[in-house]
């Protein structure tokens, strides 16, 4: 992608417009996890010196395009400055305002202040030029650090690049290169772990593996559909029967491509879906009535990480097992754990991970910190895994075309 970084350049007397998502899980205005503010930390440290200000552009929630006091950014300065290690100014005046531009021109250089919620404006997200005109009138210089978003084409993700001169903040430029390291020119064998509950939700995720991957390791409920597709009996197991013979079309597709299609060989089955239930492992023609196939057996796990041994790059998106209740999270901790080990002792190993629980998973296997590269994007990631053009994405890279 033809997209510049913020790095190198010169943003002088410049104020800079900044989108970061801060939508983080936060409880009676305390954030339970700081993962996202972490990631932007360099870029808002780098530009705080470099420019004269920083206006940060966000949204929490979803205040359905007008004011509601519950989904306020008002709590979120004192997580940033903890993070940051710097003072954040909450600026609550309505964009559009002279009151807000006052307050703006009043700040002293090096400031850093964080607008109110973006999705207060029903023309954040129908991207209205209007909304986007007042946005620019407050700087000089747009600035995109937040991939998550960025499938986005909302006022302060698409629009906003193209008006002002636009650069890529370094958290998302480093979420680029590691997918593009992973879809465009991997180190092969290259293979995906794609988990989660139904095959509906990532049709187009498999669709596009089977097209670029080695080898598809699949897991989750999502892997119940594609057994009952071969024949097995799965009990009381969350099956959808609807798309029975759409994962059959997968193996099919998986075949004509030449990538191996890696399906349980067993599974951990129990007759109830809660923490400390009695389970059993068994093979996948003795699984009873009464049970739910629950996670992956011990030989589908020893057979994954065998062929983990002779992989170089692996993407990963999605749990292997119900992993938010012990005993059902063993496959994704063990799986996840020997992908870590190795990327940390192997250099041809690379690992890049994102997608919906995927962070979860691996925070909770205690290895989310020992991946090459852990994205915390939901949406935005499947999409770039799918081939998708990305709006904010595009934008940018308008914007560079536009600017030579």
């Amino acid at each position: 992608m033809s997209i510049q970084s913020i790095q190198n350049q010169d943003f002088t007397c410049k104020t800079v417009l900044l989108r970061l998502d801060l939508n983080v899980p936060a409880e009676k205005g305390i954030v339970s996890d700081h993962t996202r503010i972490d990631r932007v930390r360099e870029s808002v440290q780098y530009l705080s010196k470099k420019a004269d200000k920083v206006l940060i552009l966000s949204h929490f929630g979803r205040p359905k395009g007008k004011p509601d006091p519950a989904y306020s950014l008002n709590f979120l300065p004192s997580a940033l400055e903890a993070s940051w290690g710097m003072l954040v100014e909450f600026l609550e005046e309505p964009v559009g305002s002279g009151d807000l531009k006052d307050h703006i021109a009043k700040l002293s250089k090096g400031s850093v202040a964080l607008l109110e919620n973006m999705r207060f404006y029903a023309g954040e997200e129908s991207n209205d030029i209007s909304f986007c005109q007042h946005l620019a009138e407050l700087g000089d210089i747009y600035v995109n650090d937040a991939f998550s978003v960025s499938h986005r084409a909302h006022a302060s993700t698409e629009g906003l690049a193209r008006i002002l001169p636009s650069y890529a903040g370094i958290g998302l430029m480093r979420e680029i290169e590691a997918l593009d390291k992973v879809l465009t020119s991997p180190n092969r064998p290259l293979a995906a772990v794609v988990g989660g509950a139904k095959i509906s939700t990532k049709l187009d995720v498999l669709t596009a593996m089977v097209e670029k991957v080695d080898t598809l390791i699949l897991g989750g409920a999502m892997a119940n559909t594609f057994l009952m597709a071969q024949g097995y009996n799965l009990g009381r197991s969350l099956v959808e029967k609807d798309m029975l013979n759409t994962a059959q079309s997968i193996m099919d597709k998986a075949k004509a491509e030449n990538c191996t299609l890696l399906l349980p060989r067993d599974i951990r089955a129990s007759t109830a879906f809660e923490a400390g239930a009695p389970y059993r492992d068994c093979a996948l023609d003795d699984i009873k009535e009464d049970e739910m196939a629950l996670d992956l057996g011990p030989d589908s796990v020893a057979h994954i990480n065998q062929v983990l041994n002779t992989t170089q790059t692996l993407l990963w998106n999605g749990p292997l097992g119900a992993f938010e209740v012990h005993p059902f999270d063993e496959a994704t901790c063990v799986v996840a754990s020997h992908a870590a080990a190795l990327t940390q002792q192997n250099g041809l190993f690379t690992s890049v991970a994102g997608g919906g629980d995927t962070a979860a998973a691996l925070a909770h296997a205690g290895v989310a910190d020992k991946f090459s590269y852990l994205s915390t994007a939901g949406g935005a990631f499947l999409e770039m895994i799918e081939g998708k053009t990305l709006p904010g994405l595009k934008a940018l890279e308008d914007a560079q075309t536009k600017a030579a």
